[in-house]
């Protein structure tokens, strides 16, 4: 893909590696669509973006402020790009949250949902659906979400985790809902017109997610930025989808992400609680 005039939306773009993704898109001529929940953020990242005039290539970015702990928040977001953008030829699902600093209180979103789920997974799931006629529209679009080699089954009995709740598990499950999600899109959309690709983008990054978890950050955001970049703009990537990724090698997800009878079941859940069935 060439940057120059496209339109892109990055989900979780005011922090950590959708901030440089954000950046580096727009450097490269792009018209970024900037989500996060934080306006002094936001500001920041476009005094940095429309600061760097000395980019021949300069792009334009605008922010879109919503909270991802309430699916209205994303339904409204949906709502207003649609009225206000023709197109969006990509779709970065980079927003979410990392285990907790204290990884044995389970929170809940404004909508009674274990919050890690709601955020990671169930509000990238409704705003890919609302804005999926858009990227169709838009062909040939791309879908990339930002999942993690950090991975567990998803429990169908407890998917809400109110038995022996544990953050790490409760974000290792969104992570792989985030695939599962990923591998459908793929089944349902006519890949010579969107695509739909999951990756890990780097290691205990140099984020606050990774920090506040109370890990040691091993790899940097730049590192992370050059796997979402390439699958944003590689033409190699062009009409493949399904796929996850580790970093820029083509990997595999654990085995429920294969498993089509817990698609569908994801699937019908994920409809249900975001009342698009």
């Amino acid at each position: 893909m060439q940057l120059e005039g496209k339109t892109i939306l990055v989900t979780g773009a005011t922090d950590g590696v959708g901030r440089v993704v954000a950046k580096r898109l727009a450097a490269e001529g792009a018209n970024v669509l900037i989500h996060g929940r934080n306006q002094q953020r936001a500001e920041q990242v476009l005094r940095e973006i429309c600061g760097a005039r000395v980019r021949p290539k300069k792009g334009m970015a605008t922010f879109y402020q919503a909270d991802f702990a309430s699916l209205a928040e994303v339904r409204k977001l949906a709502e207003i790009l649609l009225q206000e953008r023709e197109r969006i030829d990509c779709l970065v699902n980079n927003a979410g949250i990392g285990s907790g600093t204290d990884k044995n209180h389970r929170q809940l979103s404004s909508d009674g949902f274990e919050l890690r789920f709601a955020v990671n997974y169930l509000a990238g799931f409704l705003l890919t659906r609302l804005l999926l006629p858009r990227l169709v529209e838009s062909a040939p679009a791309r879908i990339v979400n930002v999942s993690s080699l950090g991975q567990q089954d998803i429990d169908f009995g407890d998917v809400m985790l109110e038995k022996g709740y544990n953050g790490t598990r409760a974000y290792c499950q969104s992570k792989l809902a985030q695939i599962m999600f990923t591998i459908d899109l793929a089944h349902e959309v006519d890949r010579s017109r969107v695509t739909a690709n999951a990756l890990h983008p780097a290691t205990y990054m140099n984020t606050t997610m990774v920090r506040d978890s109370g890990n040691s950050p091993i790899s940097s955001v730049e590192d992370g930025a050059d796997a979402i970049l390439k699958q944003i703009v590689s033409e190699e990537l062009a009409g493949k989808s399904g796929l996850f990724f580790n970093g820029q090698r083509e990997a595999r997800a654990i085995a429920q992400a294969y498993d089509e009878e817990a698609r569908a079941k994801l699937k019908a859940l994920s409809m249900r609680l975001t009342g698009l069935s």
